[in-house]
């Protein structure tokens, strides 16, 4: 049984009355990690699947005491049993939010849910559980946890909660063992199913079916999105776009649509989990959100799929997916004349590099110092022995 961190995060809320919703994008692991929850947790306990109608018609019932009633019986547990009840694919029934609460409040049923679209979620959970809720996002695989599915890495590692990045000095030898297995990371990305199968053919062919999945669950549920061709034909003009600025005005000319338009459809990719946008870097939360926003895709085997990117595009796409766990990202440039890649919690600057040097360490160090962040590293591909150079395999 292989378990991702996330297990192992949520296991200490359990006990908790609160619900436990996880999202994230298509196939990246949410029913296998409720599936392992549910092997856990002692019974009375139910499971029901949102993409199949027939697990709904329970929850349709007006009476919301009715609804609990026929859940005590159909889990066959007596009065003073306290009720677990697990659902996936939530957002396929909107209403369940309104009657989660009731439960929760009136019957103390705990539950555990997933869904696939935080898009979706966002509108789905606006009051109805509000403090009612622990929400967690699952995202693809992170390199440490591609080691430990590869059995490179104990699972110690994975129990691991403490959510920090790693500075400790890494010898030549350490870094050479995860250098292969890197290159293959970054390659074809980090959804499971992708990593544990060893096929390179194979790997590409999941990678079709997980885009192709895209298209037709995700979009599907909304149904303002009616020209999927010009969604695909955006995801196909962002690709070679991955790790630059964002320019509205520009993309919307080439697709030959409003910018209004374009505005929609990359905050739905964004709130499937499909890209990830990063604002530029400002201690001003105003400046933040005002300023123009650097677009990465959430997996580089998807990137590598849709189109030809380079080896820099992969290298800074996988880094900037492994900080994201660690806090709220952002980046620096100045007139293009001074830039750091990424910034966490405005603490801590990152610049990738294919191979670092002095120079670049120097100059790091000086763009961040006027901007008050006192610590800063190279992120380097490829080995350099200094303080202030880290390496992807290890963060």
């Amino acid at each position: 049984m292989l378990y991702r961190k996330l297990y192992f995060d949520i296991l200490p809320q359990l006990k908790h009355k609160n619900a436990i919703v996880i999202c994230g994008m298509r196939q990246v692991g949410k029913t296998t990690l409720m599936r392992q929850i549910y092997e856990i947790t002692g019974n009375p306990k139910l499971w029901f699947d949102f993409d199949n109608p027939l697990d709904r018609i329970l929850f349709e019932a007006e009476d919301y005491n009715l609804i609990f009633h026929e859940l005590k019986k159909l889990a066959q547990a007596k009065a003073k049993d306290k009720l677990t009840v697990f659902i996936d694919e939530i957002q396929n029934f909107p209403e369940i939010t309104i009657i989660i609460k009731y439960l929760i409040d009136h019957h103390q049923v705990k539950f555990i849910l997933t869904g696939s679209s935080n898009y979706y979620l966002r509108n789905l959970f606006p009051e109805s559980l509000s403090g009612r809720k622990f929400l967690y996002i699952l995202p693809q695989l992170s390199f440490t946890e591609f080691l430990y599915f590869n059995g490179e890495v104990p699972e110690k590692i994975i129990s691991d909660t403490d959510n920090k990045i790693s500075f400790e000095k890494i010898s030549q030898y350490s870094y050479s063992k995860r250098a292969l297995a890197f290159d293959e990371f970054i390659e074809f990305g980090s959804f499971p199913e992708v990593v544990l199968t060893n096929d390179r053919k194979t790997k590409t062919l999941i990678l079709k079916n997980i885009f192709s999945s895209f298209f037709k669950k995700d979009i599907n549920v909304f149904s303002e999105f009616k020209e999927v061709r010009e969604l695909r034909d955006l995801i196909l003009l962002l690709a070679p776009r991955n790790g630059s600025i964002l320019d509205i005005t520009k993309l919307a000319s080439e697709l030959g649509t409003n910018r209004v338009k374009v505005y929609n459809y990359i905050e739905f990719l964004q709130g499937t989990f499909f890209l990830k946008l990063i604002p530029k870097f400002s201690k001003s939360i105003d400046r933040s959100i005002a300023g123009g926003k650097k677009v990465y895709f959430s997996d580089t085997g998807i990137l590598n799929l849709v189109a030809k990117v380079t080896e820099r595009q992969l290298i800074e796409t996988a880094v900037c997916n492994q900080l994201a766990v660690y806090g709220n990202l952002s980046f620096y440039n100045k007139r293009s004349t001074s830039e750091i890649d990424f910034i966490i919690n405005n603490e801590i600057a990152f610049e990738v590099k294919n191979k670092a040097d002095v120079s670049d360490i120097e100059r790091l160090r000086k763009i961040s110092s006027s901007l008050g962040i006192r610590r800063y590293y190279v992120l380097s591909r490829k080995y350099f022995d200094h303080e202030n150079v880290i390496f992807p395999q290890f963060i």
